[in-house]
């Protein structure tokens, strides 16, 4: 198994244990044989440096995400917009999942909806300009 099939492997074994939240020896066991069981792609390979660089994103996503949640508590969020994003190339779906996961993970913004011709769908929550 390469590296990117060590990345997938333990992001699928997140995500199980993300929507499970149970750490038992039996619960640990089903995810392994599920992450192994759930098939692959092997059509399309994702670059080890666009993974570092998803990787890199999430650590920068977690002040980030404080930063916004205290901005929406002390000041007011009006506006709000519905934008399109660009998916970039050669996305493997554990990428277009942290893609995501990204994009919702801080409180001013959420997708609405992948689209199948490259784009996001995202709603932004913003201070209204005076």
């Amino acid at each position: 198994m390469d590296t990117i099939g060590y990345l997938n492997l333990i992001l699928r074994l997140a995500i199980w244990f993300l929507l499970t939240a149970n750490l038992s020896v039996a619960n640990i066991i089903i995810g392994v044989a599920v992450a192994f069981l759930l098939p692959g792609s092997p059509k399309s390979r994702a670059a080890l440096k666009d993974w570092l660089r998803a990787l890199g994103k999430i650590i920068v996503a977690i002040p980030q995400a404080y930063i916004e949640a205290f901005e929406i508590i002390l000041r007011p969020h009006n506006e709000e917009e519905v934008t399109l994003e660009r998916v970039p190339p050669r996305r493997t779906p554990g990428l277009i999942f942290l893609d995501i996961f990204l994009i919702t993970f801080t409180p001013k913004t959420i997708v609405l909806k992948y689209r199948e011709d490259g784009w996001y769908e995202v709603h932004h929550v913003r201070r209204r300009k005076t």
